[in-house]
């Protein structure tokens, strides 16, 4: 997930830890998120789910509210990971899944904030307009 030509920052170590349990065993990632930590997510394709999710068990509710709006298909694929300063990690992925019985596939950016070793926030942006069909198997 990292840029070839950014040596290995210690927090996209720890984004790399995380992506490695997403979204099945994420209740293994307690040492990896901070006790208030806060995913923030909106995507007008995807209303039902816009919010701010508090904590573990707030990111649990989020992945498993999208597992079944997307009968399980849903995947992360990371794409590149730019550390900005200390503190800030700017993901590129490429999500698919089935939403609305069409395969698709479509480009977010996640900012992440890491803090004392231990994700702290994360701001899911996705790309609304450019969404291209998936072959997801």
């Amino acid at each position: 997930m990292v840029n070839s030509t950014t040596a290995l920052h210690p927090n996209v170590a720890i984004l790399e830890d995380f992506s490695k349990l997403l979204p099945q065993k994420i209740a293994d990632a307690k040492d990896l998120i901070a006790e208030d930590f806060v995913w923030h997510f909106f995507n007008f394709r995807l209303p039902e789910m816009a919010g701010d999710y508090m904590g573990l068990s707030g990111l649990q509710d989020f992945f498993t509210a999208l597992a079944q709006l997307t009968d399980g298909t849903f995947e992360a694929n990371p794409i590149l990971a730019i550390p900005m300063g200390d503190e800030l990690v700017v993901t590129h992925v490429r999500d698919r899944m089935v939403l609305d019985g069409e395969a698709i596939e479509l480009d977010a950016v996640v900012v992440w904030r890491i803090v004392a070793g231990q994700i702290a926030e994360a701001w899911d942006i996705p790309s609304l307009y450019l969404v291209r069909q998936s072959e997801l198997t």
